[in-house]
């Protein structure tokens, strides 16, 4: 009989500790939201716009745009709160994605990523170089918003049914 050694030993452990933090986090909440009465389909939304204001480029400003978002359509707080949070590796990808789509689509002129040009440009034209950021924000944001609208609902179509079979089993 041979014995265990420590990464078979450790290994169910993680395991049982990243399970435990996904249920913790993730679904004992939306399966307590379901309980509560919250439907499966406004569960979706909620989850879709937390996500999609999740990845937007925009830094720092997704938990206030979620929040408000979510009160303004009435959208369950948590579910959305849930989804932005869980994006956030998300928003730190697509941001360049967004800048450079936004360059392309809008001929901007490519942000000069190099730290050391950020800093000279705007040590030598601040007022200039604060307005061509925001130019090019701005263009992400626009590139953003059209994503959202096609994501948004295919996010929602993907979730509905998963949430109607969780909730079928809650029921149960």
């Amino acid at each position: 009989m041979g014995s265990l050694s420590c990464s078979q030993v450790s290994s169910p452990s993680k395991s049982v500790q990243q399970q435990s933090f996904l249920h913790r986090r993730i679904v004992n909440p939306l399966v307590d939201l379901l309980r509560i009465g919250c439907t499966p389909r406004k569960l979706a939304w909620s989850i879709a716009i937390g996500f999609v204001i999740g990845i937007n480029p925009l830094l720092g400003s997704t938990t206030l745009i979620s929040l408000t978002v979510a009160a303004l359509l009435r959208l369950n707080l948590v579910a959305s709160q849930i989804a932005t949070h869980l994006s956030y590796p998300l928003e730190i990808a697509f941001f360049f994605v967004f800048i450079r789509l936004g360059d392309k689509v809008f001929h901007t002129g490519r942000l000069p990523l190099h730290h050391r040009a950020l800093i000279s440009a705007a040590r030598h034209h601040p007022i200039d170089t604060t307005r061509l950021l925001w130019t090019w924000e701005w263009h992400a944001l626009v590139i953003w918003a059209l994503v959202s609208i096609v994501v948004a609902p295919m996010v929602v179509l993907l979730l509905t049914p998963i949430l109607n079979g969780l909730n079928e089993r809650i029921q149960r």
